[in-house]
């Protein structure tokens, strides 16, 4: 990377990397050799020895970008400091998976939440109706023979039963997706335990497979949060693309520091989907449908090849003399789509039911059409094109070495405010808290706020530069946090936990640490 200093995007390293050092992967972090202590503790504790290895995997904060990357479009996140660590010990001559949490009892896939399953059959199943965080273990695990099966069909490992302890550091909920975090940590833990070694652990196919396995669990991710997860760098950005995985390390100006809130409303992607998430690519879907076939696509053609609304750029391009940057787009949505579609509208214009002629092998989205409402189609397809262009003009502006630091931050919080009002009135994803947040952070001087995450509650990230980050969190922390210490739904002890000051961490890893992890 000694060549790469100074330069301001480059490609991340490719491979997951593996460190006997635990200040290498977490450098600057206070309490990192204690909490792996009290894991290991756990472990032994559970199962009696201590555990093989350690795979983590952090959390992340979407810069600008927000529910675009199911739509084929690129980026820009950042990994943050709270990860999910996996403590893993092989068991030769099992077959039993057996999944614990710290702060839990061991868990025996024989309980209930936790269904046992043997590893040769591949009967894993995943209790949707019951949500629990060990589905998501469950779901990377059936993930990673799906990817060891494609990729080594020939040398897919013996069943080998595996002891786990999981520990999680991102709140649930928050819109910095946990999920993502632990099925990338579990996803890698699996496949190092069956053998994989961590330079054939290629970054990019385990994030593409921990997008699908999340799946499983009942979200229709579109592989922004795996992504950045596993490919995240210390004090860079990344521009992820899709169709395949792959990013850029984006140099962010000097001068800010980026401040994450949580509101505080919790929104469970899974538990919520039907409703909100899986809901919002159901739309997009429809709308990319229903744009191509107003661009002159036959609506057999339109059914069978068009799934995003990426893919509907190729037919804007041929009628306006190839553009289609975002305005074009958003102008030729407004031109070919109505405000809103009843069903009977959607199902007159496609020539059948729903369920059957565009969602007959997703049930996600079959739920999702349960809803009795207009579908605001054009709103949703110009907040996609319209945030699509925000996200190349933010690395555009970080990569333009020709204007002043402060003149670049002022036009990235500028892009971070639009892209917020966007996921307010168009994507319909905000929420009367993160709407109060963001008010309240303009107020207390961010050059920039906005939503991060799928919204409906969780986090607001704010671009705040360096000399006004001390008073910018006191003044959040006294108009929206203290009013809810004072309530009693907050302690004053949380705060930390809710309003902090990130920088740029490093993404998923193996350990093997060199010191003993034994509690003080």
């Amino acid at each position: 990377m000694a060549d790469l200093e100074g330069a301001l995007s480059f490609k991340p390293s490719p491979s997951v990397p593996l460190y006997k050092d635990l200040g290498a992967v977490y450098k600057g972090v206070p309490g990192v050799e204690e909490r792996y202590k009290q894991i290991t503790e756990a472990f032994k504790k559970a199962y009696g020895a201590a555990p093989d290895f350690y795979a983590r995997a952090p959390g992340r904060v979407n810069l600008i970008g927000e529910h675009i990357d199911y739509e084929g479009y690129g980026v820009l996140p950042m990994a943050i400091r709270q990860d999910t660590v996996v403590a893993v010990r092989r068991v030769p001559g099992s077959t039993e998976l057996v999944i614990g949490n710290r702060h839990r009892p061991a868990l025996n896939c024989t309980a209930p939440r936790c269904p046992r399953y043997c590893y040769r059959h591949g009967t894993q199943t995943v209790d949707v109706a019951n949500h629990s965080w060990a589905n998501y273990f469950v779901s990377a695990y059936k993930g990673a023979f799906e990817l060891l099966r494609a990729t080594r069909p020939d040398d897919v490992p013996a069943p080998c039963g595996l002891e786990v302890v999981v520990h999680g550091q991102v709140p649930t909920g928050s819109g910095l997706s946990s999920s993502a975090a632990i099925v990338c940590s579990s996803m890698l833990a699996i496949l190092s335990a069956k053998g994989v070694a961590p330079e054939q652990l290629d970054k990019a196919a385990v994030a593409e497979a921990a997008c699908k396995a999340e799946r499983y669990v009942g979200v229709t991710s579109g592989g922004m949060d795996q992504a950045i997860s596993m490919m995240g760098q210390q004090g860079v950005a990344m521009h992820v693309e899709f169709n395949p995985v792959r990013g850029v390390c984006v140099v962010l100006p000097p001068g800010a520091t980026f401040v994450i809130a949580n509101s505080l409303a919790v929104s469970n992607k899974a538990e919520t989907a039907p409703k909100r998430y899986n809901l919002r690519v159901v739309e997009c879907r429809l709308a990319a449908v229903l744009l191509a076939m107003s661009l002159g696509m036959s609506r057999e053609d339109a059914l069978a090849k068009v799934r995003t609304l990426r893919d509907v750029e190729p037919l804007i391009a041929e009628q306006h003399s190839g553009a289609h940057d975002g305005a074009t787009c958003a102008a030729a949505v407004a031109q070919h789509l109505k405000e809103s579609y009843s069903l009977a509208e959607l199902e007159e214009a496609l020539g059948g039911k729903l369920a059957d002629i565009l969602f007959a092998a997703e049930p996600g989205s079959v739920r999702a059409l349960q809803v009795t409402y207009a579908f605001p189609l054009r709103k949703r397809a110009v907040h996609v094109y319209t945030e699509a262009q925000r996200v190349l003009d933010f690395r555009a502006v970080c990569e333009d070495a020709s204007l002043p630091p402060g003149e670049r931050l002022a036009k990235l919080g500028r892009l971070m405010s639009d892209s917020h009002a966007s996921c307010a009135e168009l994507y319909g994803c905000s929420c009367t808290e993160l709407d109060e947040l963001v008010g309240i952070a303009k107020e207390a001087g961010a050059l920039g706020a906005r939503l991060t995450g799928a919204g409906w509650g969780g986090c607001m990230v704010s671009l705040v530069r360096d000399e006004q980050v001390d008073a910018f969190v006191a003044a959040m922390s006294e108009k929206y946090y203290k009013p809810r210490v004072e309530s009693g739904s907050l302690s004053a002890a949380e705060l930390p936990e809710v309003l902090f000051a990130t920088q740029a961490a490093n993404g998923a890893a193996l350990l093997v640490p060199q010191v003993e992890l034994v509690p003080a």
